[in-house]
């Protein structure tokens, strides 16, 4: 099931977005955040009247989370936006990234969004391939953009238009 995120849902997504901070390079952040640092995400994804859905099993525990966020704060680009997603680790590869992009994409066509935005740190051959499920393509590749980790890592941005 996937549904809109909710306040209690911070503390689950703190723990699956923390994994990635402290075990991954997949995010660039390095410090873990609490549920307090993940519930003023929330309102801001919600302020700007964009969508962050989750990814519950049948007990309504959280699985993972997708949302969108604001390209750029200008006007002119009102209807861009990147879009992440999260799962947690033990239901990874099974399909749930998929299903969370294709409700996103669903809901941001709904609030007719145009270009939806990928950035993925590379090498990273999973998150490609979703991004290219979806008909997003590469359209941007930095070199050494990041450091983490003790090594420099390259960025790539995929692009699609819904």
């Amino acid at each position: 099931m996937i549904r809109a995120v909710q306040e209690q849902d911070a503390q689950v997504i703190s723990d699956i977005y923390n994994h990635y901070i402290t075990n991954t390079v997949i995010t660039f952040e390095e410090e873990p955040l609490s549920s307090q640092d993940i519930s003023n995400r929330m309102r801001t994804i919600e302020s700007a009247d964009l969508p962050w859905l989750v990814s519950l099993d049948k007990s309504g525990q959280v699985l993972g989370y997708a949302y969108a966020s604001k390209w750029r704060d200008r006007y002119s680009y009102r209807f861009s936006v990147e879009v992440t997603v999260y799962l947690s680790p033990e239901h990874a590869g099974k399909g749930l990234g998929s299903q969370l992009y294709q409700a996103l994409f669903n809901e941001l066509k709904d609030k007719n969004i145009h270009s939806v935005i990928g950035g993925i740190t590379l090498p990273n051959a999973v998150s490609v391939a979703v991004h290219e499920k979806f008909a997003m393509k590469k359209v941007a590749h930095f070199k050494e953009v990041g450091f983490k980790f003790n090594q420099w890592l390259d960025v790539g941005y995929w692009q699609g238009t819904l």
